[in-house]
């Protein structure tokens, strides 16, 4: 279940801009991308678990050792089926800025990227600035073009879609120690589902948004926007 205010010309506006991206035919010139994060609570074995065998059903204890939390940015280029898992320490504007960094390098040549985030305070230039200094910051922040999800609107984001996947397919009902066996998790997850090049199919479009919505662009003028 998700929580929508009302619906006012500034959600229209951003609702139906990154709606309208979607609907763009893919580009690899200028690739959508899609970023959000997750947070992971830490657990490890208080006694190690007992391996299933023939015949014998796997056991493991009920009681564990909490060991702190991390946090793992996921990052998916729908159409293309590129996925980005970056686990971090904390999710604070300097993994972001790192990040950032990470997926320029993953396109090259690309015109620019289109990011779609939502409204977190570090989703912005000036945690690039913080941790590149200026001149680095633009150079990077310039090769991205940002589309924000309007405030109750992270539904809009496929970067959801792509936590709920690796929540499922890789966290599952496991148990992560530490920061190090998370990377390494997340890794090889990432490996598989590249090489299987795993799309999101997206169906959800401006026109199903004014049905859904019962509003109509045409009340809104540019001014309002």
């Amino acid at each position: 279940m998700w929580c929508l205010p009302e619906i006012d010309s500034a959600y229209v506006a951003r609702m139906e801009d990154v709606l309208a991206l979607y609907e763009r035919p893919y580009n690899p010139q200028e690739p959508v991308v899609c970023l959000d994060e997750k947070p992971v609570t830490l657990h490890a074995e208080v006694r190690p678990p007992q391996a299933g065998r023939p015949g014998v059903i796997a056991k493991r204890d009920s009681e564990y050792e909490r060991r702190g939390t991390a946090n793992v940015f996921c990052a998916v280029e729908p159409r293309a089926g590129r996925h980005f898992t970056y686990p971090t320490p904390q999710r604070s504007g300097a993994e972001f800025a790192k990040v950032v960094a990470k997926l320029a390098r993953g396109y090259p040549r690309a015109r620019t990227i289109h990011l779609v985030v939502d409204n977190l305070n570090i989703h912005c230039r000036k945690p690039l600035v913080e941790r590149f200094g200026e001149q680095r910051a633009a150079a990077l922040w310039e090769r991205f073009t940002l589309h924000y999800t309007p405030k109750h609107g992270s539904w809009l984001n496929q970067a959801e879609i792509e936590i709920s996947l690796f929540s499922r397919q890789c966290l599952g009902t496991r148990r992560i120690a530490d920061l190090r066996t998370l990377r390494v998790e997340a890794q090889a997850w990432n490996r598989r589902i590249n090489r299987d090049r795993v799309r999101i199919d997206w169906k959800f479009n401006c026109q199903d948004a004014q049905s859904v919505f019962h509003y109509q662009t045409n009340l809104f003028t540019r001014s309002e926007y």
